[in-house]
């Protein structure tokens, strides 16, 4: 299994050495050690009040954490091993720019704190739609529509969380933020539907991306009035926008399917 993937053995290794944190974090907690260490490695931000190590807690930033752990290594394992297609110059600049993006994201999530990852997250995404365009154009009469659909999305949220970090002008007026959000959840619904008929990307990966926008709103709606702890653990279900950048890239690299070649007919 680890032989199957490019990456295998480093990805195992860095989501066993945070799957062995997670249960010493979730075992201090139990043992009445406090939730802190376990709530920066699932939540990553600052503990709710009211949280306490209880079984209910614990179980439920466990499972956060599990869901990240699996998001660890859908995302570093890498493309499957082979011989990897010859991409062309628009393949290779989307791929690149798919990794960036999985990676500002998850460090958005990591780092909370600084308030630019929330624009730089955003700003890869725009660059993601800008390079999505030229390796669609072949294969797709609308790639134009989908790529300015994308472009006032995520390029619009972009301006938005700058202006809106410390020492920026404020937020943006409400009825531009919600075309601006309508567009950029267009464009995901749309480039997920593309890549469902497009065989240079699997049925998973789009399975992935479908859930990283289905999921935390279930769940949301599963476990609402339960709890900050609750709605906290929720939103590692949003991180499976990582899987779905990260595999669209991996995916990328993979051996594809060739067409069968017709067999010529013998001469009389």
């Amino acid at each position: 299994m680890l032989r199957r993937h490019r990456a295998g053995v480093p990805a195992l290794v860095v989501t066993v050495l945070y799957l062995v944190a997670l249960a010493v974090a979730a075992g201090l907690a139990l043992s009445g050690g406090g939730l802190d260490l376990l709530w920066r490695l699932t939540v990553f931000g600052e503990m709710a009040e009211g949280a306490t190590p209880s079984w209910p807690h614990v179980l439920a930033l466990g499972a956060a954490g599990l869901v990240w752990a699996w998001i660890l290594w859908q995302s570093l394992r890498g493309p499957l091993a082979g011989p990897a297609p010859e991409l062309d110059r628009p393949e290779r600049r989307l791929r690149l720019a798919l990794y960036a993006a999985a990676g500002a994201w998850a460090l958005f999530a990591l780092l909370p704190f600084w308030p630019w990852w929330a624009a730089v997250d955003s700003l890869t995404m725009w660059v993601v739609v800008l390079l999505f365009q030229p390796v669609l154009s072949r294969r797709m009469k609308h790639a134009g529509g989908l790529q300015l659909l994308g472009a006032v999305g995520f390029g619009g949220m972009t301006i938005n969380r700058v202006l809106d970090a410390p020492g920026g002008f404020g937020i943006l007026p409400g009825g531009f933020l919600l075309v601006v959000g309508l567009a950029a959840l267009a464009w995901m619904v749309l480039i997920l539907r593309v890549q469902w008929r497009d065989d240079r990307w699997r049925r998973a990966t789009v399975g992935y991306g479908i859930a990283s926008f289905v999921l935390p709103v279930v769940l949301g709606v599963a476990f609402r009035g339960l709890g900050d702890v609750y709605g906290e653990a929720v939103l590692a279900a949003e991180g499976l926008t990582v899987v779905w950048l990260a595999r669209s890239a991996h995916d990328l690299a993979e051996a594809r399917p060739q067409p069968a070649v017709p067999e010529q007919p013998l001469p009389a």
